[in-house]
């Protein structure tokens, strides 16, 4: 049974029975409705941040995971961009240095990704902004590391015609002369010997016997041979590419036909004393991109530097050529 209350009530000074309407009860009721409710929410919350269920804590441990491996994906990034930042700075500064190769080009190192939207399909989430700038980050490095490899290409490829320009380009002496004493006049104004007059001497003269071997001084192909009474007579023009020719001229006999492919030492004629000549002597010159230049700085792979410095000596000092 319900419990009875009683107020006091002052102008009769007498305690007076207190009566309850259905109002009373509904508002009383509310109110304990009221107070559950908010009882209720509370727990949920409550619940909710220490007691969640399975499926929560586990996308809760997926979301934490995801993020940690993105901060440590993005470090990684950090080290191979220092990384790819040192390769570009050797590749220019130092390997396209060497074979005279401009830097790459900076565009090609930076350049652009196709498509208007690439990174739609990670927006609209949480960690949409981390995920792009992280993808943002890899293709970047994707593209540095794409055209860093066709640097290299390029400079492998330089490296090996780098190699091969070494073969081609004269750098022995065309007949033997182990000691030199066969260089007779040097590259310069000298006397012509017929003449007697001071004329440009284009290239060297090597006194030898008729018949002596005279060499390809580089790899090359026979772009022309020749028969004048006068002049070079019988001569032979090597082409070795990279700019450069090499010429021999009065010779006696040819042993060469044009466009045949000839190595550096291989025979090509032997020594005479045609067209021009005052005895049996080879006349040499070397070509570099149409100007005839001084033989002489071509002989470093068959002497010594001091025979190379003998030999600067002895054709500065000849005052007469032979042709």
């Amino acid at each position: 049974m319900a419990r009875l209350k009683y107020k006091f009530n002052p102008s009769t000074l007498n305690f007076e029975k207190i009566s309850y309407g259905i109002r009373d009860y509904t508002l009383s009721g509310l109110r304990y409705l009221f107070a559950g409710l908010v009882i209720g929410a509370i727990g949920v919350v409550l619940y909710a941040s220490f007691f969640k269920d399975p499926e929560t804590a586990r996308l809760s441990r997926e979301v934490k995971f995801l993020n940690s491996q993105i901060a440590e994906l993005n470090d990684q990034i950090d080290t191979l961009e220092l990384f790819a930042s040192d390769l570009q700075d050797k590749d220019d500064n130092v390997y396209r240095s060497i074979f005279g190769a401009e830097p790459f080009p900076e565009h090609m190192r930076k350049g652009g990704v196709g498509g208007s939207d690439r990174y739609k399909n990670v927006k609209g989430y949480e960690s949409s902004d981390g995920i792009i700038e992280t993808q943002k980050r890899i293709n970047r490095l994707q593209r540095a590391m794409v055209a860093q490899s066709k640097s290299y290409e390029e400079i492998y490829n330089l490296a090996k015609s780098q190699d091969q320009m070494l073969q081609c380009i004269p750098a022995i002496q065309p007949v033997s002369n182990k000691e030199l004493r066969r260089l007779a006049s040097g590259f310069g104004m000298r006397i012509h010997p017929i003449y007697k007059i001071a004329k440009m001497h284009t290239g060297l003269d090597f006194t030898a016997d008729i018949g002596t071997e005279i060499y390809a001084t580089g790899d090359g192909v026979i772009e022309a041979v020749d028969s004048k009474l006068s002049g070079y007579g019988h001569h032979v023009v090597i082409n070795h590419g990279f700019g450069y020719e090499s010429l021999y001229a009065h010779m006696s006999r040819v042993a060469v036909r044009p466009g045949e492919k000839v190595t550096r030492g291989q025979v090509i004629g032997y020594v005479g004393s045609t067209g021009t000549s005052t005895g049996p002597h080879l006349h040499y010159e070397v070509i570099k991109n149409g100007v005839k230049v001084d033989p002489a700085f071509y002989f470093y792979s068959d002497i010594t530097p001091e025979q190379y410095e003998d030999m600067l000596q002895r054709a500065a000092n000849s005052n007469q050529s032979f042709d």
